[in-house]
C-alpha cells in the first residue's frame, strides 16, 4: 500500500473518532474541525457523506485520476534526451538552469529530478552528516574576503590551471575571478588590485598559508607575524588585516564556492566554445561573475559596506613586489636575468652604488625609484619606456649656460670684494 492511502485510512479513522465524540456533545463541530485541520463546512460536509455512502464516502476522489498538471510524456522523454546527449556531467540543478536558458523547459527543478532518478541517470544522494555549525558571515560587505586558489582543468585543453578567486564573506559573491598558469605572489596582487579598483579598500584578507601569504617558521606551526611576505607587507601597508586559516575546514565558505566552480565553471566554457585563457578570462569577468552572484550570492545581515575608497591612489605602487638593488658600474640594475639600463637624469650624473627600489606590478611591468623619485619604467623585457620622472622627462633637454661661459664650468656669485674698483674722479 502506498503512502497516500495510508494517510487517507489515517485520516477517515481520525474524523470518524472524532465525529462520535461531536455527536456524545464532548466537542463541538468548530472544535472537531480544529483538530482535523479542516474547516467547519469540511467537517460538516464529510459528516454527510458518511451517513450517506458509508465509509467509502470519505475516500478522496483525486486517488486514480489523472492530475491535469501533469507532466506530458513527449516533455519528459525530451528532457531525458538532452540529459544523456549533452548534459551527462551536470549536476540536477545545473541541468535545469540549462534547459530553462537553453530549451524553453517549463517543468519544475522537483519533477525534473523525480524523472532523472527513475531513469537511473541521477543517484540519490546519500544521507548527510551531523549537523555542524557554521562560522557566522561578517554582517556587511567588505568586511572580509577570502581569497584562494583551485588547481583544475578549467578548459577543454586538457591541461591544469590555476583559478585565483575573491569572494565576499557577508555575501559570497565573487569579486574576482581569473585563471593563470600557477599562482603566486603576482596573481594575489592582482586579484587585490582588481577588487580595490572596483570596490575599494576592505578590512580583512583570509587566506590559507601558502608561502606567498605567510613565512612559516616551522612545517605544521603558526606562522610569523614579523618576518612578511611581499603580500604580507602590502596588506600591511594598506592596513588591511591578514589571518591565515590552519584547516580546510576553516576556509569552508571558499572550499564550497570551488566545489561549485569545478562542476559548473568547465561545461558553461565548452558550452561557450571557449578554450584559451584570455578568452576564459574576459568571458569570466564579463558573463560568468554576474551570472554566479545572480544565482548563489546571499543579502549581507546588514546594510552599509566596509569598502572605502582610497583617496590617495597610492595602493598600485603598494600592491607589487618591492625589493632594494645596489646600482652596477655600469648604471644598470639587475632584476631577475634582466639587466635594467638606466636613463640620464638631472638628479645626478649617474647612480652607480645607489640603492635603488625596484617594483614589479602584476602585469609584469617593472619601474625603478630612488627615494620617492621614480627613475624609468620597462616592460616585462626590460625595455624601457618613457621615462616619468619629471627630472628623466628632461634629461635630453641642452643644459643652458650663460652667454660667454665656457661649458662644463659654473658661474659664482660675485663677492664684494671681488667687485670692479670705481675708477678715480676728478674733481
Amino acid at each position: 500500500m502506498d503512502r497516500t492511502r495510508i494517510h487517507e485510512g489515517i485520516r477517515r479513522m481520525r474524523f470518524e473518532s472524532l465525529l462520535d465524540r461531536q455527536e456524545a456533545g464532548e466537542l463541538s463541530q468548530v472544535e472537531a474541525a480544529e483538530l482535523l485541520g479542516i474547516s467547519e463546512r469540511s467537517f460538516r460536509r464529510w459528516r454527510d457523506r458518511l451517513r450517506d455512502e458509508g465509509p467509502p464516502g470519505l475516500a478522496d476522489r483525486r486517488l486514480g485520476k489523472r492530475s491535469p498538471r501533469r507532466a506530458s510524456v513527449a516533455e519528459i522523454s525530451r528532457m531525458l534526451d538532452l540529459y544523456r546527449g549533452s548534459y551527462a556531467a551536470f549536476t540536477v540543478k545545473h541541468f535545469h538552469e540549462q534547459l530553462l536558458k537553453r530549451h524553453g523547459y517549463k517543468l519544475g527543478y522537483t519533477v525534473t529530478k523525480v524523472h532523472l532518478q527513475r531513469a537511473g541517470l541521477v543517484v540519490r544522494a546519500p544521507r548527510r552528516s551531523a549537523h555542524r555549525k557554521k562560522r557566522a558571515r561578517r554582517p556587511m560587505v567588505g568586511m572580509m574576503l577570502h581569497q584562494d586558489a583551485s588547481t583544475h582543468v578549467w578548459l577543454g585543453t586538457g591541461r591544469k590551471h590555476d583559478l585565483v578567486v575573491s569572494l565576499d564573506d557577508a555575501t559570497s559573491a565573487i569579486l574576482s575571478a581569473f585563471l593563470v598558469d600557477e599562482e603566486g605572489t603576482a596573481s594575489s596582487f592582482r586579484g587585490l588590485s582588481e577588487v580595490i579598483e572596483r570596490h575599494g579598500l576592505f578590512c580583512t584578507l583570509y587566506t590559507d598559508r601558502g608561502s606567498h601569504y605567510f613565512h612559516t617558521p616551522e612545517a605544521g606551526k603558526t606562522v610569523s607575524k614579523t618576518q612578511l611576505t611581499q603580500v604580507g607587507r602590502a596588506l600591511k601597508q594598506l592596513g588591511i588585516e591578514h589571518i591565515a586559516a590552519y584547516s580546510p575546514e576553516a576556509r569552508g565558505r571558499s572550499e564550497r564556492a570551488f566545489r561549485t566552480l569545478q562542476d559548473r565553471l568547465p561545461k558553461e566554457l565548452a558550452l561557450a566554445g571557449i578554450t584559451t585563457v584570455e578568452a576564459a578570462n574576459r568571458w569570466i569577468a564579463e558573463t560568468y561573475i554576474p551570472q554566479y552572484n545572480a544565482a548563489f550570492a546571499v543579502a549581507a545581515g546588514q546594510e552599509g559596506s566596509g569598502f572605502l575608497r582610497d583617496r590617495t591612489g597610492a595602493w598600485p605602487e603598494i600592491l607589487c613586489i618591492q625589493e632594494e638593488r645596489t646600482v652596477g658600474n655600469d648604471n644598470t640594475v639587475k632584476w631577475r636575468g634582466l639587466s635594467l639600463q638606466l636613463p640620464q637624469s638631472r638628479l645626478r650624473p649617474h647612480f652607480v652604488k645607489a640603492v635603488v627600489r625596484v617594483h614589479e606590478y602584476p602585469n609584469g611591468a617593472i619601474a625603478v625609484f630612488l627615494g620617492p623619485h621614480r627613475l624609468a619604467d620597462y616592460d616585462t623585457k626590460g625595455n624601457i619606456d618613457q621615462p616619468t620622472d619629471q627630472a628623466a622627462r628632461h634629461a635630453s633637454a641642452p643644459a643652458i649656460f650663460p652667454r660667454g661661459m665656457p661649458r662644463g664650468k659654473t658661474r659664482t656669485k660675485r663677492t664684494d670684494h671681488e667687485l670692479p674698483k670705481p675708477a678715480n674722479l676728478t674733481s
